[in-house]
C-alpha cells in the first residue's frame, strides 16, 4: 500500500471534518463555561493513535520539516507542543479535537451514560444539563473511527497492523518525519 495517496485516507478526512463541525457548534453553545483556550496545554499528553491517524498526519506532513522542534523535557509531553501551541494543530488527532469539550460515553457496565471533561471547564454547569444534544457521542466517533482503521489496515501487507493496534505519535519523526 502506498501511504502517500491522500485518497486512502477520504475516509478518516471525512470523520475529522465532521468532528470539527461538531466542535464549533459545542463550542458555541458552551462558550460562557469554556476556560481552556489557546495557549492552555493541561491536556496535553504524549499519545499512541490508530494507524490509519499515524499515517494520514504523516501523509500531511511529509513535505513540511518539523524535524526541529525541541525535545520534550520528559516522555510524558506530547511531541508536537511547542510553546504551549500545537505544532500539528490543522492535523491533529481525534482524541486532540475533542478533549475539552464534554465527552458523553456509555458506562462499561452499559446501563448508563458517563460524562467526560476538561477539569477547566464547566466549573459553574449543572451536570443534569448534559444530554445527547450537547455533547460528543463518544462511543459512535470511536466507533466510526475504528471501523476506518480496520479498513485502513486491512490493506498492509504481511497483516503488519492489527485493528486494535496503536502507534505512538512521537513516532512520526522515527518515520522520516
Amino acid at each position: 500500500m502506498d501511504q502517500s495517496d491522500k485518497d486512502t485516507f477520504v475516509p478518516y478526512y471525512q470523520l475529522r471534518t465532521e468532528i470539527d463541525a461538531l466542535s464549533e457548534s459545542l463550542e458555541k453553545q458552551h462558550q460562557k463555561h469554556l476556560n481552556c483556550k489557546k495557549g492552555c496545554d493541561l491536556c496535553c499528553m504524549a499519545i499512541s493513535v490508530f494507524p490509519v491517524e499515524f499515517y494520514a498526519i504523516k501523509a500531511e506532513f511529509d513535505k513540511k520539516p518539523v524535524a526541529e522542534l525541541p525535545v520534550p523535557q520528559n516522555d510524558e509531553d506530547c511531541r508536537f507542543l511547542v510553546d504551549h501551541s500545537c505544532a500539528i494543530y490543522l492535523s491533529r488527532p481525534v482524541i486532540c479535537r475533542t478533549h475539552g469539550l464534554p465527552l458523553l460515553y456509555m458506562s462499561l457496565d452499559g446501563d448508563d451514560y458517563e460524562l467526560s471533561c476538561c477539569e477547566l471547564n464547566f466549573t459553574d454547569f449543572d451536570f443534569e444539563d448534559f444530554d445527547e444534544e450537547n455533547t460528543y457521542p463518544m462511543d459512535r466517533i470511536n466507533s466510526i473511527l475504528y471501523q476506518i482503521n480496520k479498513k485502513f489496515v486491512a490493506g498492509f501487507e504481511n497483516g503488519r497492523y492489527s485493528e486494535t493496534d496503536r502507534i505512538p505519535l512521537a513516532d512520526l519523526f522515527g518515520s522520516g518525519f
